[in-house]
């Protein structure tokens, strides 16, 4: 699913106005039709509701809601707020419609004097702005906004389209936005719902379709994307009935040290599951035996040291190994340094990187030059900080990140909730999969193991990573209806693969 700016929203309500044709009357009446349907199907009519409207067209969409609800017994209460002289030429025509279909109930509001006093259990639909906002919102209407906001507790409050406040293609950051519980958006996710200073702005984003321009759709390029299930169908390889375990490729994984074994086992799992032909680890002595009984899959190649990874030296980069993947408990010690940079020096092929390998990236900043192109580094917020310094907000960590992704030529994602994967060709990806019940120790090493046993089959680094972390997050999802979000582990997301599988693609 592409992910347009406000901008390109308006030119696809435009395009589909002129080539529907749909007067932009009408497309309002589409579009607010949706939401009253969205309401009536979650909400009882017993509840009261108070709609408060801007002077634009996302005010317009509320006075649209207003006459549909009562239309089906609601009780409606609308606020029309006077925050300017002029009205769009919707809002004029959607007032007046509902003037003089329900006249009984409207009223204006000239100040925070004028706020009404809500009765138990009231419904807040914030139609005040929508993606036409470029400014904070300041003086009194920021005062409506946060005498919504101090109402939160005791009512349920829906936004329509964006909340009021929240800017739809930047940060939001310490402006007066609106809370709310549910957000009803229509056909695109906004770019402001995918970052995570905005989670508890948005509340539970719904998109609902209102058949805009699939031409416009199609034909317009946006460098952001929502991973969908038609993304992954393009993607996906299905096996060719005459193949071997040598059509898959051989992967190797330089993973764990002296009490993190686990990491290593873990990732070795995941990959295996995830399809790869033939694993080969590299361990530390002290995890031969446990590495060949937990996974008897997994060859083995045991490390000169007992404790740590420290001399995984040029030798293992052979002519058998399709990938590497490199991280999981590796620990960060001087010699595994050492080896580390000997292996950059000597493996010219795509890698993935993670945990540990990223610390040593971040310590030794020198190493990060000698990273291979279309290599995929997988750092959570604070690896990436590390990595590639701060950022003030959301939005210009995003840019941070698409930055090091182009100018180094690597794919780096950005883990959280709508993780976030960076192209070198300057297209980010968000992952809607997954959830909190995956923040757990080892789900980073599984994610390690998926995507190195996707690259070791033939998968180029862009569909390994978005099929990957797809697959991570779907099996996340199975685990935990399975187990709940509290009880799952991150072996339970590796045994749900199989499902993510056959049920996600």
């Amino acid at each position: 699913m592409k992910i347009f700016s406000a901008a390109q929203i308006r030119e696809a309500d435009q395009y589909t106005i002129q080539h529907e044709p749909i007067s932009s009357a009408d497309l309002m009446e589409r579009a607010a039709g949706k939401c009253a349907e969205w309401i009536e199907d979650h909400f009882s009519p017993t509840q009261p509701v108070y709609i408060f409207c801007g002077k634009g067209n996302n005010g317009g969409d509320g006075l649209v809601i207003s006459r549909l609800l009562q239309e089906h017994g609601y009780t409606v209460h609308t606020c029309v707020i006077q925050h300017s002289p002029n009205a769009s030429a919707d809002h004029t025509l959607k007032l007046q419609q509902l003037r003089e279909a329900f006249p009984a109930n409207i009223t204006e509001i000239g100040d925070l004097s004028d706020f009404p006093g809500l009765p138990d259990n009231a419904i807040i639909i914030d139609a005040l702005f929508g993606t036409g906002m470029s400014r904070p919102v300041e003086g009194w209407l920021a005062g409506v906004i946060h005498r919504i906001n101090d109402l939160r507790s005791q009512h349920t409050v829906i936004a329509i389209d964006l909340p009021s406040g929240m800017i739809a293609d930047t940060s939001s950051n310490h402006f007066a936005v609106v809370k709310a519980h549910y957000t009803l958006s229509f056909e695109f996710y906004k770019l402001a719902f995918l970052l995570p200073e905005n989670a508890a702005l948005s509340g539970e984003v719904h998109i609902l379709p209102i058949g805009l321009s699939p031409d416009y759709i199609l034909h317009t390029p946006t460098r952001y994307h929502l991973t969908d299930r038609q993304i992954i169908r393009t993607i996906y390889k299905p096996r060719d009935p005459f193949s071997h375990k040598g059509t898959y490729g051989h992967a190797l994984l330089i993973a764990g040290s002296y009490g993190k074994m686990g990491a290593a086992v873990l990732s070795a799992r995941a990959c295996i599951r995830a399809g790869v032909g033939l694993l080969s680890c590299h361990l530390p002595k002290c995890g031969y035996e446990i590495m060949q009984i937990s996974e008897p899959c997994a060859m083995c190649t045991p490390d000169k040291d007992t404790y740590f990874n420290t001399h995984f030296h040029t030798g293992l980069a052979d002519a058998r190994y399709k990938v590497i993947g490199i991280g999981p408990g590796i620990d960060t010690q001087p010699e595994t340094a050492r080896s580390f940079e000997q292996l950059l020096h000597s493996w010219q092929q795509p890698m993935v990187i993670d945990a540990d390998a990223l610390n040593l990236l971040a310590k030794n900043p020198k190493l990060l030059q000698l990273v291979p192109k279309n290599s995929i580094l997988t750092p959570h917020p604070k690896e990436f900080e590390r990595l590639f310094g701060p950022a003030p907000n959301d939005v210009e960590r995003l840019a941070l990140l698409s930055k090091e992704a182009v100018s180094r030529h690597l794919y780096i994602l950005l883990k959280g909730r709508y993780t976030a994967m960076a192209c070198p060709d300057g297209s980010i990806y968000f992952n809607p999969t997954g959830n909190p019940g995956m923040a757990t120790g080892g789900s980073g090493d599984v994610l390690t193991g998926i995507l190195t046993g996707l690259l070791a089959q033939g998968y180029t680094s862009k569909e390994a990573l978005i099929l990957g972390v797809w697959l991570h997050g779907y099996a996340g999802d199975i685990a935990a209806a399975e187990h709940s979000q509290e009880a799952m582990t991150a072996g339970d997301i590796i045994t749900g693969l199989g499902q993510a599988f056959k049920e996600g693609i």
